[in-house]
Parts: structure tokens; sequence; C-alpha cells
């Protein structure tokens, strides 16, 4: 069986629907999860990972926290940097 001219694309854009249909599903299962937690457990999470970071560089004194850009101009400069090349 050998598909002609219009079945191409008939085909192409089953598959764009079959696609957008499974990552729609994808993103609402991993909603689903993400809104399963209750604050308190995601502010356990949070704790707990603050420690050990602490406890990683307790040596250091301080535990070192990158400033978070708040402006769409400062954090389009810092992903244009992150993708600049090296030197």
């Amino acid at each position: 069986m050998a598909l002609k001219g219009r079945q191409w694309w008939k085909l192409v854009g089953l598959a764009g629907v079959v696609g957008v249909a499974a990552t729609g599903a994808v993103v609402a299962r991993d909603e689903r999860r993400r809104r399963a937690h209750t604050p308190d457990e995601v502010r356990t999470v949070l704790h707990d990972r603050y420690a050990r970071v602490a406890a990683a560089h307790d040596t250091q004194g301080a535990v070192p926290l990158d400033d978070v850009p708040t402006g769409l101009r400062e954090r389009i400069c810092t992903v244009l940097q992150r993708l600049r090349p090296r030197r």
C-alpha cells in the first residue's frame, strides 16, 4: 500500500493532532501531581533542601544564594549570557 499526495499530508496532520493530545495529557498529569501537595509539604521539602545545601557549604560559613533577576530585561540578559559561547 503506497501513500499518494494528500494521504501523506493527512497522515502528518493526524500525527500532529496525536502529538498535541499526548502533550496535553502529560501536562495535565503533571499539574495534578503538583497540586496534590499541600503548602506544608512544599515548605518541608524546601526547608530540607536548604538544610542540605547549608550542610554542604558549612565550611564556607555562608550559603551562596544567587540573586534572582526580577525584571524581564534582566532575565533575558541572564539567558543570553548563558547561551553565549565561552572563550
